[in-house]
């Protein structure tokens, strides 16, 4: 486990708010005036928010926190960002717990630990003619607190904590310490050498890799294995009538 956080990112902000609606929310508040990327924490949501509009439950001492920056590309570059995200958040949680093979990814977005959901990654852009002005990043971790499973889908994942699969208790400004780091690795990878490095290192880590999963769009859900990424992030799934491509879905072991 490290003991020592790594070096904050040069040039790149950080503010810390006691109570919001949700970070995600700020972020798109501040864009206008962006200067360059920047960190926003909250210590309590009242209205946070996971993928599709769900709610995401965020008690007091579990992690709310959200990266807006301008990114280079179109939408499709911004996008991948889901995947530098989620290997940033692994490796964070990593180096606080010593953990490596306890925590996993799950496509599209979210960290797995001991095979239970223990974060969730939003994604949200404003742009136009092509071209994202501005992308928000959202993180929750449970640190200290899960989601009672009534709360969540019948078929989801259970949620998990880090305080009660470790019994370790990880402070959110701790973990900011080191995500922001870990993020800023990532991204100048993602920039410099573009997605296939990118790509091959979230596979070394994805949950249930060649195993049978179902994938629902809509209302139709998909039945294969989970053979691997394409070359622009979206899942393949080889099923009897032969292999397909997702860009999106929501998947069940």
């Amino acid at each position: 486990m490290s003991a020592h956080a790594p070096v904050w990112p040069v040039g790149v902000g950080r503010r810390h708010l006691d109570e919001i609606d949700s970070t995600i929310d700020e972020a798109a508040r501040i864009a206008p005036g962006l200067v360059g990327p920047e960190w926003i924490l909250a210590g309590f949501q009242t209205g946070g928010r996971g993928r599709r509009g769900r709610p995401w439950i965020s008690p007091r001492g579990n992690f709310h926190a959200t990266l807006i920056m301008t990114p280079k590309g179109g939408p499709a570059q911004a996008a991948l960002r889901s995947f530098t995200a989620a290997l940033a958040l692994r490796d964070a949680l990593c180096a606080l717990t010593g953990l490596d093979n306890s925590l996993s990814l799950k496509w599209p977005n979210d960290v797995l630990l001991n095979g239970g959901k223990v974060s969730g990654i939003l994604l949200e852009s404003v742009g136009q003619g092509g071209r994202v002005a501005h992308l928000a990043i959202g993180m929750g971790v449970n640190l200290i607190a899960a989601p009672d499973p009534g709360h969540v889908e019948a078929e989801a994942l259970r949620p998990v904590s880090v305080l009660a699969e470790t019994g370790l208790k990880i402070g959110p400004e701790h973990l900011l310490d080191h995500l922001a780091p870990a993020f800023a690795v990532w991204e100048s990878r993602l920039l410099s050498e573009g997605f296939p490095p990118i790509r091959a290192a979230w596979l070394d880590h994805a949950a249930n890799l060649g195993q049978p999963i179902r994938a629902r769009t809509g209302t139709t859900t998909h039945h294969g294995l989970f053979e691997t990424l394409d070359k622009d992030g979206a899942l393949v799934l080889n099923t009897t009538n032969g292999r397909i491509s997702l860009p999106a879905a929501d998947i069940f072991f």
